[in-house]
């Protein structure tokens, strides 16, 4: 069975398709679809989901994930990706600056698109924010988000995807799809 990643970011790609070897093909399309502002992923990840599925018709994921920072009063929340493009991991560590409580999380929830419906599946991540990047793996926030004893971006991909907020909504999409095809 072939899954279509509907995503512009290849990163994402790579992760989802350590999850399916041997389970299902995965398939990438960089597809232009409308994005609600909501606050909450899940809503979010669904009504992209929805919007995928009108256009294409045919089994898919996308996903959604937003960062929740204490100190900011949960921004950037579900605009990460806007803030991002716009002030980066740079930006952030100056609105940072001074603010004790550094405590953050991470969730993202795939949502699944087929003939039978939409179904999301959540992951989430505590840990905080650094006062500097470390690690040259991953990508976005990866360096600046500080989980156990090290940065996302110093972990790799194998170790990443065990405890990440994605690869914990991958994880628990991908059990429910072998369950439903065994």
């Amino acid at each position: 069975m072939i899954i279509t990643v509907v995503t512009g970011n290849p990163h994402k790609v790579d992760e989802i398709a350590s999850f399916f070897t041997g389970i299902a093909e995965i398939e990438h399309l960089d597809l232009d679809i409308h994005e609600i502002r909501h606050d909450d992923v899940s809503s979010v990840a669904y009504e992209k989901a929805s919007a995928a599925w009108d256009k294409l018709k045919k089994p898919l994921i996308v996903d959604d994930t937003g960062l929740f920072i204490a100190g900011l009063n949960g921004f950037p929340g579900t605009c990460a990706a806007y803030c991002m493009k716009t002030i980066g991991n740079g930006g952030i560590l100056r609105l940072m600056e001074g603010i004790t409580d550094r405590s953050a999380y991470f969730e993202t929830v795939i949502a699944y698109a087929s003939d039978e419906g939409i179904r999301v599946f959540s992951g989430r991540i505590e840990g905080k924010i650094l006062e500097a990047p470390r690690g040259s793996e991953g990508f976005g926030y990866d360096p600046i988000f500080f989980v156990g004893d090290r940065s996302l971006a110093e972990l790799p991909l194998s170790e990443k995807s065990a405890v990440s907020h994605r690869g914990k909504a991958l994880a628990a999409f991908r059990d429910w799809f072998v369950s439903l095809r065994s």
